[in-house]
């Protein structure tokens, strides 16, 4: 669905992706690890329209969409939830998940609020809650169903697990999985090898804005001193 190759970004004068390349396959799960500085984010934005590649192709279905406008790439069905969340605070939980929605795309099976809060129980609870009172780990749960309901095709997931509780990232992994079986594609970026071995299909490590390593989560799980180099902070 997905095909990026040889992307180079920079912010100003700064180069800061070199050649980035990766692929994500119709309800596949692929995480894009790294640390902190590494590009992922960077990755993200300019996948997405917010950021624009100074060379290098994205596709999404047979569609180049590199420098289209970010309102333009949602469109055609990528959803993006950033590292910082943005929701409104404002708000109510269903108020927040109304203003995402969008009509389903041909055949697709059109998400309601009933739907993700069947997915999201703990958004089922606080529905009529003020968004801006609830912890970060509902918050983050909030961003993700509010992109839902804009019904993607495929969705990008920026840091979903970071400064979240462990029981959190496990519901969080438990709900991921369950987008996938509905046939939604993920790319997600993550510092966190452990949340990746729980839904991911392959994993891609970027450092200094290249991409190092590409593999299963086990086969990177294997090699300890390459996980070191890459990933340990």
């Amino acid at each position: 669905m997905l095909e990026v190759a040889d992307l180079n970004s920079f912010y100003g004068g700064a180069h800061i992706l070199h050649g980035v390349s990766l692929d994500v396959g119709q309800g596949e799960v692929v995480a894009l690890l790294g640390r902190n500085g590494a590009g992922k984010s960077t990755t993200m934005k300019s996948i997405m329209g917010l950021v624009r590649p100074r060379s290098g192709t994205v596709t999404f279905e047979g569609q180049a969409i590199a420098g289209r406008p970010a309102y333009r790439i949602a469109r055609l069905g990528l959803g993006y939830v950033p590292e910082d969340r943005r929701i409104f605070t404002d708000l109510t939980v269903l108020e927040n998940l109304e203003v995402g929605c969008r009509a389903a795309r041909g055949t697709q099976r059109a998400w309601t609020s009933e739907r993700l809060f069947e997915l999201f129980p703990n958004l089922a609870e606080r529905r009529s809650a003020r968004a801006g009172a609830m912890s970060g780990g509902e918050q983050q749960m909030l961003t993700i169903a509010r992109t839902l309901m804009g019904n993607p095709k495929l969705v990008l997931l920026d840091e979903p697990s970071e400064g979240i509780s462990p029981l959190i990232v496990e519901q969080m992994a438990f709900a991921i999985r369950q987008l996938k079986a509905e046939g939604i594609a993920i790319l997600l970026s993550e510092q966190n090898l452990h949340f990746a071995m729980l839904i991911a299909d392959r994993v891609q490590v970027i450092e200094g804005g290249r991409i190092q390593f590409h593999g299963t989560a086990e086969e990177l799980s294997n090699q300890p001193k390459l996980r070191e180099e890459l990933l340990a902070l």
